[in-house]
């Protein structure tokens, strides 16, 4: 195969820093420990960051097909999970760029620079969206194997095309999840023939999947992935009846399911899924999970007749708990706005993972503040599928921030139990009661004159990293406790950048405000 022929040749030439390791074990072991080493959280400068218009051009008049292969080149170190497919439509939409901004040799077209600065972030927005979910998705594979992913794709796509039939739409979840097994193993080769395959299939029988992606089928092969997985969902067929009753009341239920377990949560994940285009794929897998339980418990033997009816009222308690939770998340956001809503989360997250650096509960709440903000202002009926599904994202690198280095139980066992209430067991974790907190010490903080700064984002950064300091010192503290240390704080920062001497000002002042915090949080 292409990839063994390719680690058998990095292998002879040794030259490869930290290979030595892996290069000593046997297939598949040895393409296990390859794909170990890819690293996405390294410094990374896209080659898009800051173009020089000038020098692009010219390289792009004199050397057109090697500086797309440095594009290419460049992306792919710099996003080692993303598919090759992706990476290819991303070269092509840079190609495009270049043309359009450059203009032909002869002509060279005007202002490069400003048509750079215009179109970049629409070729490399969709390169780091995707990379983050194509790794966020290798993840859920890896911890949770393939029926999990299986389930998770039968849920989307049965969202997307309620139209279709249970057959087809197991076809559809099968290649997917092929699909992504070829690309998370890193054979690239098979990665983009197992795409391939698939678009040419979903387009050869639109008439089964779906009316609305015939334009979609009608682009370049490497431009109808995008199109369709951004395409809007089909609207619910008009017959379709409400409810899915007769997987409870049914007589033959507990048959079924005892005779084909997998195949009868399938089928009742199909249908319910269809139905309800309102709910995040995470939410139906849990509702699934519950229906499992549900006939486990129930289909036993001496179990009471009429057991299973309980689930419908377990269902929409569910239902209506996790509606609560994003209705009041976004009513506070609403509320508060962006940075004291990412307060609201740095006090939540820092008692339930006081092991995380400042600056990763400052990325991860601003992850989670971002979703806030894109989510929030949508429809009823759209904001659970966005919410959930970024938010899904978030917990995706916490997870796997946690495997490379762990945070502490409650952590792990929300990242290990189960992908569906992965979400739910994180709202639940409350002070991490196995840790340590610091002691309020002087040296604990440090307050100088960059604090009278009047860039405000550089001043919120450094309230925020304090309000860390502050929570991992003291885990239990209120908000009513908070208030008066705040407000403490402020009082010193106008004093100190009104004085002469600020730096002198902040030596003094310093000690003194933090041993009056420590009175007022032992009181």
């Amino acid at each position: 195969p292409q990839g063994r022929i390719f680690l058998d040749t990095i292998c002879r030439e040794g030259t490869l820093p930290g290979v030595t390791d892996c290069c000593a074990q046997k297939d598949p072991e040895r393409n296990d420990c390859f794909l170990s080493l890819k690293n996405s959280s390294r410094a990374f400068l896209s080659p898009l960051e800051r173009p020089n218009a000038e020098a692009t051009c010219k390289n792009h008049f004199q050397h057109q097909h090697p500086f797309s292969g440095h594009f290419i080149y460049e992306v792919s170190r710099g996003h080692p999970f993303l598919y090759a497919p992706t990476i290819l439509s991303a070269a092509a939409r840079y190609e495009e760029m270049l043309e359009q901004c450059c203009g032909p040799a002869a002509a060279p077209a005007p202002a490069p620079a400003q048509c750079f600065q215009r179109q970049a972030p629409s070729v490399i927005r969709p390169v780091t969206e995707e990379a983050r979910r194509q790794e966020h998705t290798c993840g859920i594979l890896k911890k949770f194997g393939e029926r999990t992913l299986k389930a998770l794709k039968l849920a989307q796509i049965s969202q997307k095309f309620p139209h279709i039939d249970f057959l087809t739409a197991n076809k559809l979840v099968a290649d997917v999840t092929n699909m992504h097994k070829d690309c998370c193993r890193g054979d690239t080769l098979r990665c983009m023939r197992d795409r391939e395959e698939m678009l040419r299939y979903v387009c050869a029988n639109r008439a089964a999947i779906s009316s609305t992606i015939k334009q979609c089928c009608d682009k370049p092969l490497l431009q109808r992935s995008d199109c369709i997985v951004n395409a809007e969902n089909d609207p619910r067929p008009a017959d379709l009846s409400p409810h899915v009753r007769e997987f409870i009341e049914d007589k033959g239920t507990c048959e079924r399911f005892a005779r084909d377990k997998d195949g009868h949560l399938a089928r009742f994940l199909y249908e319910y899924s269809r139905r309800h285009p309102e709910f995040s794929a995470q939410m139906l897998l849990r509702i699934a999970e519950g229906y499992e339980e549900l006939l486990e418990e129930c289909c036993k033997a001496g179990a009471p007749a009429g057991g299973c009816r309980r689930g419908e009222e377990e269902l929409k308690k569910h239902i209506s708990e996790t509606e609560s939770v994003m209705k009041t998340s976004c009513d506070i956001y609403k509320e508060k706005g962006d940075y004291y809503f990412q307060n609201e989360l740095l006090m939540s997250f820092t008692k339930k993972m006081p092991q995380l650096t400042a600056a990763e509960l400052i990325q991860f709440t601003k992850q989670m503040t971002i979703v806030g903000s894109k989510c929030c202002q949508l429809s009823q009926e759209k904001l659970l599928p966005c919410a959930e599904e970024n938010l899904d994202l978030v917990l995706g690198e916490i997870c796997r921030r946690h495997l490379t280095e762990p945070i502490n139980p409650g952590v792990c066992q929300c990242c290990s139990s189960s992908y569906a209430r992965r979400r739910p067991c994180m709202g639940q974790l409350d002070v991490d009661e196995h840790y340590v907190p610091p002691s309020l010490t002087p040296g604990l903080f440090s307050f100088h004159e960059d604090l009278c700064t009047t860039e405000e984002e550089e001043l919120q950064h450094k309230k925020q990293e304090m309000l860390i300091s502050l929570i991992k010192h003291k885990p239990r503290i209120t908000p009513a406790q908070l208030a008066p240390v705040t407000a403490a704080f402020a009082a010193m920062r106008e004093r100190c950048c009104g004085a002469q001497h600020r730096e002198a000002c902040f030596a003094k002042e310093g000690p003194e405000l933090i041993r009056r915090s420590e009175k007022l949080l032992s009181a």
